[in-house]
């Protein structure tokens, strides 16, 4: 398998991080016009969480630089190990789109027990990956 491959699903995961990006920029922004928010008023983080109240895009943009990072870090050993497969790019791509669902409740209707269903879901997706990875490097 070309390692290349192993990247797009990282790829695809900094882009839904963009996407999430401008989402909390263009919710945050929203709010401090509506509400004529100084950007001064919220120049450290307890002065925007105590004046800023529409944070799910914000908590979800923290959120994908958590598990997130595990999963680049994988793709990265996948990569310069050679243990790029079928199933490492299965795992890869279940994970983005757990990902990508997650995100898609955590800034839209926020309902709290779906949202951990799918993160509990990705978790052991990437969890799976690390030991299909580990048991990889372990025969090599």
């Amino acid at each position: 398998m070309d390692p290349k491959l192993l990247f797009l699903p990282a790829a695809a995961m900094a882009a839904l991080t963009c996407l999430v990006w401008i989402r909390l920029y263009v919710v945050r922004i929203g709010q401090m016009r509506r509400e004529r928010i100084h950007p001064q008023a919220v120049a450290t983080s307890a002065q925007a969480s105590a004046k800023l109240t529409q944070s799910a895009a914000a908590d979800n943009f923290r959120n994908l630089f958590e598990l997130p990072v595990l999963f680049y870090l994988a793709l990265t050993v996948a990569a310069v190990a050679q243990l790029g497969d079928a199933v490492v790019l299965a795992l890869a791509w279940s994970f983005v789109a757990l990902r990508v669902l997650h995100s898609a409740i955590h800034c839209g209707y926020n309902r709290v027990m779906h949202r951990f269903l799918v993160y509990i879901a990705g978790a052991c997706v990437l969890w799976a990956l690390w030991g299909y990875l580990s048991i990889g490097l372990l025969r090599a």
